[in-house]
């Protein structure tokens, strides 16, 4: 797209979720992601019940008097959004592109994020590593991010998760909160680098896909083509058993992911581009502040 066409999408999708992070998800987001823990805030003097852990025996010393560390919690955390950027999100049969609602919902993460005074950075990936975005704080940086998603040409088409986990693993050795943004439309086995990153890292998962993604329509002859293959092929889909074979296989797909997932204890949630993202994000954020 043109340069004045993309900067007016920058700036709707800006407006719609800076919104949505100031008025909805700001509290969510705080209570969800609680920092990377605890550090000393000061000293005071002993109270009844204070746990005696917390003892400064060299203040006590000086005082003569018991002293305990007061601590606070470190807010700050470094939020990494690992981004599909493989042909089938260019699909839209239902509501939005795909690759529209994971723009807006990556942008809706990230000013979340800088409300909390957070670093955000991003991975694009396909069946490779397309680009790293250095995490980083501000509205401008924010906008970068969400400019480079819009208007980013991959090199490949394919999809290849376990590969995008395990770079995210490597590349990153401090502990840090990552959202895996996907269709999940991936035929490789991805448990073992999701283990791998769920015993250092905080996972989440959101499957953004569209309802014809498992859903094949009865109109007849058509010539179907696989975005992320390139290959194309003549369907009858008017066949009962082609549409019962292609949606077994979407079922058996989601079964797979559910399953990985779960597994893994990485925490998701799925929508649909004709759903609001906006109430799954809360039911993700809600479940995990109950944790």
């Amino acid at each position: 797209m043109d340069s004045n066409e993309l900067i007016k999408k920058v700036r709707k999708i800006e407006i719609k979720t800076r919104g949505l992070s100031q008025n909805i998800f700001a509290g969510e987001y705080h209570s969800a992601f609680k920092g990377r823990g605890m550090m000393f805030s000061e000293v005071r003097e002993y109270q009844y019940g204070d746990d005696i852990r917390d003892i400064d025996w060299n203040v006590t010393a000086r005082q003569n008097r018991p002293h305990i560390k007061v601590y606070e919690e470190e807010r700050e955390l470094t939020v990494m959004l690992l981004i599909d950027v493989s042909a089938s999100r260019n699909f839209g049969a239902e509501g939005v592109e795909k690759r529209e609602m994971i723009a807006e919902i990556a942008a809706t993460i990230a000013f979340s994020a800088i409300q909390n005074n957070d670093k955000i950075g991003a991975i694009f990936f396909s069946d490779r590593v397309e680009k790293f975005i250095t995490p980083k704080k501000g509205r401008k940086h924010i906008l970068f991010l969400i400019r480079e998603l819009l208007d980013f040409t991959p090199e490949s088409k394919g999809t290849d998760i376990a590969a995008a986990v395990k770079y995210f693993s490597d590349a990153l050795k401090r502990r840090c909160t990552m959202f895996l943004i996907s269709d999940f439309i991936d035929s490789s086995d991805y448990r073992t680098p999701l283990t791998v990153a769920v015993n250092r890292h905080d996972v989440m998962a959101i499957q953004v896909y569209d309802k014809r993604d498992g859903d094949m329509p009865n109109v007849g002859l058509v010539n179907v083509a696989d975005l992320e293959t390139g290959r194309d092929m003549w369907v009858d889909t008017s066949s009962k058993k082609v549409r019962k074979a292609y949606n077994k296989w979407w079922y058996d797909r989601q079964q797979q992911m559910n399953t990985t997932l779960r597994s893994t204890r990485v925490d998701y949630v799925s929508v649909a581009t004709d759903e609001d993202y906006v109430r799954a994000l809360m039911h993700l954020f809600k479940n995990r502040s109950t944790l």
